[in-house]
């Protein structure tokens, strides 16, 4: 686990941020939730402004200012860390959804790092999937398919420890509190058979069963829709409860964390256009199920 204190704080203008306000903070003999109540944030998010892992806000470093009475330091901080990304890092998120995984100490691609940790906290989830279902949505051979066919190289036991990790993720939605997931599906997802029919159908009928259950919500972008608004690639947007919202955008062996306001908001309007072009969540799992039962047949 990388404590916030190991960060370097010269390593990007984000890290020089986060360890100044830790600085500040501690100077003041604040803890993080108690500087949250003073800023109108949470201190979960004071922590991820501190860890390099969120960029704070303008309104918000103007606020840290005047609390911490720096004569205006973060605010003329702030401009340099608009021009920044996340610094990569691994901690165990302070939410108990997390907590319940069973690899506590999160190991994923440092591009994801972050992202990974943020879903364990989101409130919602919404996520547009071009040619994958969602790493949270989908069943262990489905999982093992995509690992395979991604690095054919990797060892067998490497596998199955992303494999578990993966599984132990989706836990997040066997909290009470677990977030509401949205999916918007291109229909190249459930035409495509990823580690053959019998795998196919068993990952439909999963998700079905999660949209049956009130889990998550589903709608399919069929072919028939033609142009939409999210064609160059995969999006996931994240909503929580005391922090603002963030996206993550993904391609092959890179990703990317948004928190930058005006960009999110964008990502919001397109992932909307897209999803009023998709089927209605009870049409589209009609077709994930008719679908399913075809691969169960050997027919997909």
């Amino acid at each position: 686990m990388v404590h916030p204190k190991s960060l370097d704080p010269y390593e990007s203008p984000r890290s020089f941020y986060g360890s100044e306000l830790r600085r500040l903070r501690e100077e003041w003999g604040l803890f993080q939730e108690r500087l949250g109540e003073l800023v109108f944030c949470s201190g979960t998010y004071i922590s991820q402004i501190e860890k390099a892992a969120r960029r704070p806000q303008e309104d918000l470093s103007e606020r840290f200012d005047s609390v911490l009475e720096t004569g205006g330091h973060l605010a003329r901080l702030y401009p340099l860390v608009t021009r920044t990304r996340p610094a990569a890092y691994s901690v165990v998120a302070a939410d108990p959804r997390a907590v319940s995984q069973p690899v506590a100490r999160m190991r994923f691609a440092e591009y994801f790092t972050t992202a990974a940790e943020l879903q364990a906290v989101a409130r919602t989830i919404s996520s547009f999937s071009p040619t994958l279902v969602p790493g949270l949505l989908q069943t262990p051979e489905y999982a093992r398919a995509v690992f395979r066919a991604a690095q054919p190289l990797r060892s067998a036991a490497d596998i199955e420890d992303r494999v578990g990790l993966r599984m132990g993720r989706a836990r997040i939605f066997d909290h009470p509190t677990g977030p509401l997931f949205w999916a918007v599906l291109d229909e190249s997802v459930i035409r495509r058979p990823v580690g053959g029919a019998a795998v196919m159908a068993e990952q439909l009928f999963h998700l079905v069963e999660l949209a049956r259950e009130n889990r998550i919500i589903v709608q399919v972008l069929p072919f028939s829709a033609g142009a939409h608004a999210l064609m160059e690639g995969e999006l996931c947007l994240l909503t929580f409860a005391d922090a603002p919202p963030a996206a993550y955008v993904e391609g092959p062996h890179a990703g990317q964390l948004i928190d930058d306001s005006s960009t999110v908001a964008e990502c919001v309007l397109s992932y909307d256009f897209t999803r009023a072009a998709a089927m209605a969540p009870e049409a589209s799992l009609e077709l994930i199920e008719s679908a399913a039962e075809q691969y169960a047949q050997g027919q997909g």
